[in-house]
């Protein structure tokens, strides 16, 4: 049986970092390119030489040519560029989504049609851009979204708590920006409610953290943006999807009146397993949660009237 084949647009931090997970995973080969030649093929080259240290035997190669993923059965889109101190993911509209409508209109032209992990912020936007212009179907284009965003919540809970984060389960939904909505509610430890641990102020805390929780790592950084947890949170849809897991995640989807909103790319939980988007969850949300929600969703809605008038989509 054929080894599957992943593919990655941009050789960047995020990017590579990915390919190497997914190598150390062992479950694919891995085609990374970007438009910078020797980089992609450099950092394959490396993860290529840790294959006898690291007990893997993936294979891993790069290009500067996006056609090279053509029979990838998913595709994962870094490229872009990155947020810089005092830029907010929106402000990287203009010029991200030129290069991921660039890469799509080369992917919608693959012999094998791939299902697309979208990870270019902003993340929303550029998940319904790549809808646009491939015209795949919503099952087959997601966001990473979510994902990352529950993941950094429940650091900050396990860490405020004093428990594994192995066993914090949360939920974060909404656009992955200033308006994403944690959804404390739907948080536990290990079934427990966060309630039991923690007061209203603290979680309150926590959920404002999570919000800001790239920022603050872009200016910690200063020159770059998180690389490390979003690349995992990758990683782990990649192997929901190889593997047909079936797990539940929290993405960046395009709805058709789930949660009564329409025409709109927004994090919702879904079941991700081989054929993409298995099923959209539909929690039964507070009148509170549902405002929020919906207002995250008018931020999108706006950047994507921004975004059909800048390009034919």
């Amino acid at each position: 049986m054929a080894r599957a084949k992943v593919g990655i647009v941009g050789a960047g931090n995020v990017g590579a970092s990915l390919a190497f997970l997914l190598a150390k995973l062992d479950i694919c080969d891995v085609v990374m390119s970007d438009v910078v030649d020797g980089i992609p093929q450099g950092k394959s080259l490396d993860i290529m030489q840790s294959r006898t240290t690291g007990y893997h035997t993936s294979g891993s190669i790069g290009t500067t040519n996006v056609e090279v993923m053509n029979g990838c059965q998913i595709v994962v889109v870094t490229a872009g560029v990155p947020r810089k101190p005092n830029m907010t993911r929106e402000q990287l509209l203009e010029i991200n989504v030129k290069i991921v409508h660039e890469v799509c209109s080369k992917i919608k032209n693959f012999q094998l049609k791939p299902i697309l992990i979208i990870v270019t912020n902003p993340l929303d936007v550029m998940t319904y851009v790549a809808l646009k212009v491939t015209g795949f179907q919503r099952e087959r284009v997601i966001g990473m979204a979510g994902t990352l965003d529950s993941a950094r919540m429940a650091h900050f809970i396990a860490e405020k708590v004093g428990v594994s984060p192995k066993d914090v389960q949360t939920m974060v939904l909404g656009s992955h920006g200033d308006s994403m909505v944690s959804m404390p509610r739907f948080t536990t430890i290990s079934g427990i409610p966060i309630s039991n641990f923690l007061q209203k102020e603290e979680i309150d805390k926590i959920c404002a953290r999570t919000r800001d929780g790239g920022a603050e790592i872009v200016a910690l950084l200063k020159t770059g943006s998180a690389f490390y947890a979003p690349a995992n949170s990758i990683s782990i849809l990649v192997e929901s999807i190889l593997k047909d897991e079936s797990r539940l995640f929290p993405c960046s989807v395009l709805l058709k009146g789930e949660y009564n909103l329409d025409n709109v790319v927004v994090g919702v939980p879904i079941i991700l397993g081989e054929s993409g988007i298995k099923k959209i969850i539909q929690l039964e949300l507070t009148d509170d949660e549902t405002a929020s929600l919906h207002k995250s969703a008018n931020v999108v809605s706006e950047n994507i009237k921004i975004v059909n008038s800048m390009i034919p989509v």
